[in-house]
């Protein structure tokens, strides 16, 4: 006898800490979920009486779609075992819900949409760029996700690299949303497994070499002789202050404010990952923190002084732009820097970052350590780097056969 339950899937939250709510069905040991198309805070679903709490503005309304569906679903299940039928939970939801005909870029939008109101606007822009690039190619036809074949993606692949220039890499990262798409269409029932034709399509890429400055180039940056008070001096500072305290991302730590600050650590959360972090700095950084940290500092006042002082966190919009500019210009100082102390490397902010990673798998520290401190979400990530310092290491032994 299969059983139909409604529960709230906690083990696939997203970033705004919304789980989706379900009807889960339970027949010889095997559970098949389907979407009820509401997402949830934990906090506003009655586990004890299967319904959104009141507190939830539109829970009336919810409850209501909840209760009737679960009744027609729970009688559809009987009605088949009565029968002896058996229907996947597609067909089932096919049954009781109707079919859900979604066009590719409906939905895409719908992807994107989540990015914005989880606050995610670099991703959110970037990944609008790549959808409005295929609407250009299909000339605003919606398409279909049947519509997407391999042949389809081989023509649109021949399209961005001979007709737009676009770089392998860069196509790379365009059909990593595509797939993205497609993926999260299956995992809501909204199209079969073989209509996605990423299972058959291998997406190509190319390796790129992760610029980082050796030991030297890096005295020779914090040896840069930067006026006091300037700006540049800031950007020296920071890049610096990156490469000693944990490779930190550049929008994490332009957003550093004197609360993060407790003696000798830094506690925040990234901003890509949301991961929290507590990170020990070493003297170098701490030297820096010292060198700008004012008598009665004001614990909302942003360490390095980059962003205006009455920008509003909140405002995910803002910061994001306040972000990129305060980015572009640390970049072009850096550079006079690199041009000045005859570095020949792209000097960048994400430069240090690598400088950071490369740094500390030289001086020993495990690969899973140096993962957590870069706040990647997956260690083979952190492994390209570790990838450079073997080849180093590589080259190194190659003196023996000279």
């Amino acid at each position: 006898m299969a059983s139909v339950s409604i529960v709230l899937r906690k083990d696939k939250m997203n970033l705004k800490g919304e789980a989706p709510l379900v009807f889960r069905i339970i027949k010889d040991r095997k559970i098949s979920y389907i979407s009820t198309g509401f997402k949830l805070p934990v906090e506003l679903w009655d586990e004890k009486k299967g319904q959104v709490k009141s507190r939830h503005p539109n829970s009336a309304r919810m409850n209501s779609f909840i209760k009737n569906r679960f009744a027609e679903l729970h009688d559809e299940v009987l009605k088949l075992e009565t029968h002896k039928k058996t229907l996947t939970s597609r067909q089932l939801r096919d049954n009781v819900f109707g079919k859900r005909n979604v066009a590719f870029f409906t939905f895409a939008d719908e992807v994107l949409e989540d990015y914005k109101k989880s606050g995610q606007i670099g991703t959110y822009d970037k990944n609008v760029s790549i959808i409005n690039k295929l609407r250009t190619y299909v000339k605003g036809r919606n398409l279909a996700f049947q519509d997407i074949t391999v042949d389809f993606l081989k023509k649109y692949e021949r399209y961005l690299r001979d007709g737009l220039g676009n770089k392998i890499n860069t196509i790379n990262k365009d059909f990593k949303f595509l797939r993205k798409v497609f993926n999260d269409a299956y995992k809501q029932d909204l199209i079969e497994y073989h209509v996605n034709p990423f299972y058959k399509y291998a997406i190509k890429s190319e390796k790129t070499e992760r610029g980082y400055l050796t030991e030297e180039e890096l005295i020779k940056v914090e040896n840069y002789p930067a006026a006091v008070g300037s700006r540049i001096e800031r950007h020296r500072d920071l890049f610096v202050f990156v490469a000693y305290a944990g490779g930190l991302r550049i929008s994490d730590v332009l957003k550093l404010q004197w609360k993060n600050i407790d003696g000798e650590r830094i506690n925040f959360c990234t901003k890509k990952t949301t991961a929290q972090l507590s990170i020990k700095m070493p003297d170098k950084a701490l030297g820096i923190i010292k060198k700008y940290r004012p008598s009665a500092p004001d614990e909302d006042a942003f360490i390095f002084g980059l962003l205006a002082s009455d920008l509003d966190l909140k405002d995910a919009k803002a910061v994001d732009r306040a972000i990129n500019i305060a980015t572009i210009y640390a970049n072009k100082d850096l550079k006079k820097i690199a041009k000045v102390q005859n570095i020949s490397k792209p000097l960048s902010t994400h430069i240090a970052r690598h400088t950071f990673a490369t740094r500390a798998l030289r001086k020993g520290v495990s690969l899973d350590k140096v993962s957590k401190l870069l706040g990647h979400s997956k260690i083979t990530q952190t492994q390209l780097y570790a990838k450079i310092v073997d080849s180093e290491l590589d080259k190194a032994m190659d003196v023996f056969n000279e």
